[in-house]
């Protein structure tokens, strides 16, 4: 049996609130909906002194509609964010992304903060405390090397697997930002730093957020422009509980029999979501043969290739390449 250890519960009431205990206690956690927290709580991964719960601060609970779009709160649960009524009819992706993680009793707690923050994993890393122990750790936690790319010198290659993400930036996902040194507003795609190269890039599957230091994501934005359809899809290995093993989020504009607008993106596959690039220049004629081809090509050079769950890393590659193939073809046909 896993025991939880002990640790005292902040309840702020304000942004400012919570960043303040933040940055006055080293080690502290925020809690959203702790469905990924409290499980690495119990497997020993984090021991924090003290949990931030966030459900008391009222403008990370709100979901409002802003001129051309919708600000969402990070405290917005996932079954909420799938419910709502402007979601649900405008932002289909969005609805078919939160709908579709975990399980109804999950969606009920999960929070939007949470998934797009959502930590790395691997089949390493996450482990009760006593299996990681017999495996030597991992790059992760406290071993010297990634058991999924023992020659990476140093570099962690645990996934990002979280489902809005991806769904968000295909449609422009902006995050705002609180710490003490203030606010900011970011791109979301510049939240995540996670890239895994070899090459002088900042972070890998452990460094995979560009938060400073005691700053939280207070909400998210997204913009749809007109005529734009959106949709995503993921295979798991069971319908209900599972991170996916490859998803995709697609966001299409198509004028007669032109497609003016296309973006990709995907999840489970590197040690960050990745925004397709490249597919502004699949645009301007018809959706054929060709165009898929150089679809393929696009996803092959930068969806990886890395063995992080059971499943080999090839067959991600293979799945998110079919999901992001059969959901074009679909949004191009509707």
């Amino acid at each position: 049996m896993e025991f939880m250890p002990e640790f005292r519960t902040a309840r702020p009431t304000t942004v400012a609130e919570a960043v303040a205990i933040r940055a006055a206690e080293p080690g502290s956690r925020f809690l959203a909906g702790g469905t990924d927290l409290i499980p690495n709580i119990r497997r020993g991964i984090v021991a924090p002194p003290t949990v931030i719960d966030l459900a008391g601060i009222a403008e990370m609970r709100a979901i409002e509609s802003l001129d051309g779009g919708l600000r969402i709160g990070a405290a917005v649960t996932l079954a909420e964010l799938a419910n709502h009524e402007r979601v649900r009819t405008a932002y289909v992706g969005l609805k078919q992304a939160a709908g579709g993680i975990a399980a109804s009793t999950h969606r009920q707690v999960g929070t939007v903060g949470g998934n797009l923050c959502l930590d790395t994993r691997c089949v390493f890393y996450n482990q009760s405390e006593w299996w990681r122990g017999a495996n030597q750790h991992c790059l992760k936690t406290t071993g010297e090397i990634c058991h999924v790319a023992p020659k990476s010198k140093g570099v962690c290659f645990a996934t990002f697997s979280g489902d809005l993400a991806p769904a968000f930036l295909v449609l422009d996902g902006e995050v705002d930002i609180a710490g003490p040194e203030g606010r900011r507003t970011l791109p979301l795609d510049d939240l995540y730093i996670g890239y895994a190269r070899q090459d002088g890039s900042t972070g890998d599957g452990r460094n995979y957020l560009g938060l400073q230091p005691d700053e939280i994501v207070t909400a998210v934005r997204a913009r749809r422009a007109p005529g734009l359809r959106s949709a995503y899809d993921k295979i798991r290995i069971r319908r209900s509980i599972e991170y996916p093993v490859a998803g995709v989020a697609v966001a299409l504009g198509r004028d007669s029999d032109r497609l003016t607008d296309l973006r990709i993106a995907f999840t489970g596959t590197n040690p960050r979501p990745v925004l397709l690039t490249g597919t502004a220049e699949l645009c301007g004629g018809g959706l054929d043969e060709s165009t898929l081809t150089a679809l393929d090509d696009l996803v092959r050079d930068q969806v990886m290739a890395m063995k992080t769950t059971f499943t080999p890393g090839h067959y991600r590659r293979r799945v998110a390449n079919a999901l992001a193939r059969r959901l074009v073809h679909k949004l191009f046909e509707e």
